[in-house]
């Protein structure tokens, strides 16, 4: 799993890089809620791991924010000195799925891990295959001619959106409250500039069978082609 971490302890950060190296983990760490909140803009995470005291914010607020612009999908585990059960009992009710009090334990925490990855993929989702395409869904990766195509989160997610709904016309603002949440603090200039990017990488074009018309003022739709065009 590729785990985002809030965590402004330099120790506690190394010591969970060691330890989910171990495990065959890989992370990020972040030592500020306005750090952590620009990285999950851009970077897919598989699970999330938040302190709560931060210098600039606090882990509560980077939950909010997690639930309502990423949805319910992505685990998040509180590891906390705060140990009061209405702090507890709070932060689960706003979508936390679990919650370890400071200090952590090596073994209890890679296990709550292994638990909640489990737990957030009951089942594999199906792989997409669309011509020259291959959507793999459980990988978050999309296949070209066979190869795996660098994508960011968002470029992944809004490319799956736009295969799955082929020749129906989807507005900018559609698209916007879909891939970013209704409360996201961007504008629609992000989806044209997403479009664009995913256009480019994964080469839709009529040469691979597809293509992306824009409708001025409105938005976008794919379609797929007949034949590829040599």
């Amino acid at each position: 799993m590729h785990i985002g971490i809030l965590e402004d302890e330099s120790i506690q950060q190394e010591l969970y890089k060691v330890w989910l190296t171990t495990a065959h983990h890989t992370c990020d760490c972040y030592d500020s809620g306005k750090a952590f909140i620009e990285a999950l803009k851009r970077t897919r995470y598989d699970l999330l791991i938040l302190d709560w005291v931060l210098p600039d914010s606090s882990g509560e607020i980077a939950l909010r924010w997690v639930r309502e612009n990423l949805g319910w999908d992505v685990p998040v585990i509180f590891v906390t000195s705060r140990d009061v059960e209405e702090d507890i009992v709070k932060v689960l009710r706003q979508g936390a799925d679990d919650y370890v009090v400071k200090p952590p334990k090596m073994l209890e925490l890679l296990a709550r891990i292994e638990a909640l990855s489990r737990r957030s993929r009951p089942l594999s989702a199906p792989t997409l295959r669309m011509g020259s395409y291959e959507i793999r869904q459980d990988a978050r990766e999309i296949c070209v001619g066979g190869e795996p195509v660098d994508l960011t989160q968002k470029e992944f997610e809004l490319a799956t959106y736009l295969f799955q709904h082929p020749g129906k016309l989807l507005s900018r603002v559609h698209l916007l409250d879909k891939i970013w949440g209704k409360n996201a603090n961007v504008d629609t200039r992000t989806v044209d500039t997403h479009v664009s990017r995913v256009r480019k990488k994964l080469r839709i074009a009529p040469e691979n069978g597809w293509q992306i018309h824009p409708v001025y003022g409105y938005g976008y739709r794919i379609e797929r082609l007949n034949e590829p065009r040599k």
